[in-house]
């Protein structure tokens, strides 16, 4: 029973770490297909060029909030687990 409950426990661990990789990836390829936009356009005036930095660089920090966000939110899955896992073990 004990083996059970911890192998229940661990995939869903392992599923959570899964999750959290996916979502850096996609937010990764985001922020490329951006600095591709800005290489296209540096044809243009000078002007444009420099508010373009700027846009993109309050897109990266917001990004990166958000992940830190989601990190936590998974941590605290991952305690409530293992309290779970504990008082059943009591039982």
């Amino acid at each position: 029973m004990f083996s059970f409950i911890y192998c229940l426990c661990q995939q869903q661990q392992q599923q959570q770490h899964q999750q959290q990789q996916q979502q850096q990836h996609q937010q990764q390829q985001h922020q490329h297909q951006q600095q591709q936009q800005q290489q296209q356009q540096q044809h243009q005036q000078q002007q444009q060029q420099q508010q373009q930095q700027q846009q993109q660089q309050h897109q990266q920090q917001h990004q990166h909030q958000q992940q830190h966000q989601q990190q936590q939110h998974q941590q605290q899955q991952q305690q409530q687990q293992e309290h779970s896992v504990q008082s059943i073990l009591q039982q």
